[in-house]
Formats: structure tokens, sequence, C-alpha cells
């Protein structure tokens, strides 16, 4: 069975058309012409970055490449090295205007690729000490890709465009390495916006959803994410003796228990989702003795910023009471680089549906239910208003597939052109609007 569903999917990957089937002029003929002609390089791009994964502020041949296409556009400035690896290229258009910034995130993970695919991950690399697989598991290629296709298509139009576009092609979206910075708020740290600040700052992340369907609502659309330690300590003993000593491991485990009933029975589940989850454990050398120290690792993550500091407070009340209980103490830190609830801006989000859905049809664009995982495209979006939409690249007919972050996530790539138009959408409605043609069929 496994091997009949990855011949399905071997299938699909290598269909021979990498472009969609197009009824609808959404664009002027000038801009469905450079849609055309760029579709074959997008697919091309997306299988070399593909093939050639790198870890978060690691991205040194993508960030080549990235620069590299964005010169040979005569793009006005581009600038490499941002927060490590970034590159920020910037688009001046031929008349005066807004200005307006996309975003594509360029890391890829710790995952070792089990799709059998030609243009599949091999490569390994040391992170954390270990060795791993390297394997863009979260469809970062694909965001890439496809702003670099944005860029070609917008590039063409300089003459027509109206203020300036600031490509980001950001690192370490997965979170940088032990020890270092990265991500978005480390390229705003640096002063991205500072000398062109943006009216709206856009961005997209493929996803294990319908094909070729644009996903978008205002509000928190994705969850802060806060990664905590708590520390317990209790005092060594024979593990026949437990009475002489604290056990820091009994304590742990009822820490653990408690903390899933801050969400189940202090808070409205319905009004605020949160979810509390300990992901490791250490402590202990051996099974007959318990230890002095026992280290816990886990994550919170809510839709809501009231919410995230009210548990936040729960959560460290909740270890040290259990732990003077028991005799032991606690200390609980949180770690940085946490990151903020994802709001998309009420305004840009209505204006930037209202624009994809002229080009794509509104029985293509749906709202998106929120969800519990993170983006640090939300320090952008803190920042200035931010629109941020979801495209999904399941094959056709195919429901349930492997998530973002599997070793057996897939992407279908005609889908790919789809996230390219909408975010030509995004780009066009605000710095040249009359090239967007409006509905005149259906994509398929």
């Amino acid at each position: 069975m496994k091997k009949f569903v990855a011949g399905i999917l071997m299938t699909v990957a290598l269909m021979a058309t990498p472009a969609l089937a197009q009824e609808r002029a959404g664009f002027d003929p000038a801009v469905e012409s450079a849609i055309s002609s760029v579709m074959p390089r997008l697919i091309t791009w997306r299988r070399d970055i593909h093939q050639n994964p790198e870890l978060g502020n690691r991205e040194t041949r993508t960030a080549a490449l990235v620069a590299r296409h964005l010169r040979s556009l005569r793009f006005d400035e581009v600038r490499t090295g941002v927060a490590h690896t970034g590159v920020v290229g910037v688009l001046r258009g031929g008349r005066p205007g807004p200005i307006i910034a996309l975003r594509a995130d360029m890391d890829a993970l710790p995952v070792t690729e089990e799709v059998d695919l030609p243009f599949r991950s091999r490569v390994r690399t040391t992170y954390n000490g270990e060795q791993v697989g390297v394997m863009h598991a979260c469809g970062h290629d694909a965001h890439v890709a496809i702003l670099m296709a944005t860029a070609e298509v917008l590039a063409r139009r300089r003459a027509e465009l109206a203020g300036a576009i600031v490509f980001i092609f950001q690192p370490a979206e997965e979170g940088a390495p032990q020890g270092e910075e990265g991500g978005a708020e480390l390229m705003l740290k640096e002063g991205l916006f500072e000398q062109l600040r943006p009216e709206a700052v856009f961005g997209l992340h493929v996803g294990n959803e319908e094909s070729g369907v644009v996903f978008a609502s205002p509000g928190g659309n994705m969850a802060s994410a806060d990664s905590f330690r708590i520390m317990v300590h209790g005092r060594q003993t024979h593990a026949s003796r437990p009475h002489e000593g604290v056990d820091p491991i009994t304590t742990a485990a009822q820490i653990i228990q408690a903390l899933q009933l801050i969400p189940s029975r202090q808070i409205n589940a319905v009004d605020t989702p949160i979810v509390v989850s300990v992901g490791r454990i250490r402590g202990g050398v051996r099974s007959n003795i318990i230890p002095d120290d026992v280290e816990l690792w886990g994550t919170l993550r809510t839709l809501d910023a009231g919410a995230r500091e009210d548990a936040m407070a729960r959560i460290r009340h909740t270890a040290e009471n259990i732990a003077a209980a028991s005799g032991a103490t606690v200390d609980v830190t949180w770690d940085e680089g946490n990151y903020p609830v994802l709001h998309n801006d009420p305004e840009a989000t209505a204006r930037g549906v209202a624009a994809i859905s002229r080009v794509l049809g509104q029985e293509r664009v749906r709202p998106r239910t929120p969800i519990m995982g993170a983006e640090d495209f939300s320090f952008f979006a803190n920042e200035v208003p931010g629109f941020y939409f979801g495209v999904g690249v399941n094959p056709p007919g195919v429901v349930e597939s492997p998530s973002n972050h599997s070793p057996r996530f897939f992407v279908h790539e005609p889908a790919l052109e789809v996230g390219l138009r909408a975010m030509l959408a995004v780009a066009l409605d605000r710095v040249e609007p009359d090239a967007i043609a409006g509905p005149q069929g259906a994509v398929q």
C-alpha cells in the first residue's frame, strides 16, 4: 500500500505541465504572458532548492541563488548577509506610490526525506551536535521559488509600477541554532523597515490542503509559541529509601499532569484555545538512584496575547506550588526567540482577499481556521499591517496527506501557480491595480 501511494505521488509529481490550465484572464495580457514564461523556471528553482536544502542561518547556497536572480533582474538594491544569510531586494517603480513588502522564508528542517522523487533531498548535516537529514518538509522551497517568480514578473513591469516593493528572503523561520539569533526578529532588529517602511507586508504558506485553494481570514491566524523550561530540584537518595530524599521525578510527573489542567479546567477552551505540551524530560542516570534534578522542556501556544500572559503566569504558579507540596523547588524560565500571535490586519486582509478573488474567483478563496502552529512572520505583522495566507498543495482528489514537517510532506507543483497568482494579486493591487483584469471564468 505504501509503495502504491508513493507511485501515485510520483506520477503526479512528474506531470508534464507544471502550469495550471487557465480559463480566467485574471491579469492583463502582459502579466499573463510573463506568468506563462516564468512558470517552468519556478518549478526548476523549486526542485533545485528542494534537492539542496539548508538549515536556519546556513542558507548560503539558497541566498546566493536568490541574490543572483534579483541582480539579473536589475533590482535597484540587493542586500545580502541580512540576519546572517537573508537577502533583501528593492524594486522601484516608474511612478510615485506606496511601499509594500513581500516575504518568503528559506530554511529547511532537520528531517530525513521519505518521498521518492528524482529531486529528493539526500543532504545530511550536523544539527545540535547530531547527524541529521535535511529536508524542505515545510514547503519553504516553494515559497522562495514563488517569490523569485513574482520578482521576475514585476520587474518586467517596472515602468508601470507605482512606488516600491521590498522583497524579503528570510532565513531561520524555523528558529536559529542554539546560541544564535535569527529570523524575522533579527532582520527587524538590524533595521529592515527603518529606511523603507512598507504600508503592508504580505506572505504565504503552502500546506496539505485542497490543491489550488487560498485560505485567509482576519485576526489571529497562527498561535504564539513560547518555549519554557522547568527545572525541578529535589534531593538525591537511594531508590530503596525515597523518604530520605525529595523525588524530583514524581514531582515532575505531577507537574506535567497538572499543566494539562490549565487549558482543560482553568480557561474557557471555546473563547481562548490554548495548548500546553511537554516535549522533553531529562533526569537521572540509574534506575536505583533518585536524582537531585529533573528538567522539563515544553511549549505554550495560544491565539490571544492576553491569554498568553495569563497562561504563562498559571504555568509558573502550578509548577511552584506542586513542587512546594512535595518538598521540592522549581526554576521556571522562558526561552528567548518566542513567536507572538500571527495577527492578520483586518483591512489588509479584506483588501488582499478581494484582489485574490478577482484573479482566482471567489470559489478559490476560503476562510482559514486558525491553527496552533506558529510563524515568525508575526514579527513583521506586528510592525506594519500584515496579510498572511495559505495555499493548498495536495494532489487533486487527495483529502488526507502528510502535513508540514512530515518526512513525507509532498507539494503538488501545479498548485504553485496559484501561489504565484495570489502573490501577484496582492502586490499589483497596491502598485498597479489596473493590471488586474478581474473575473472572466474559473481557474481549474
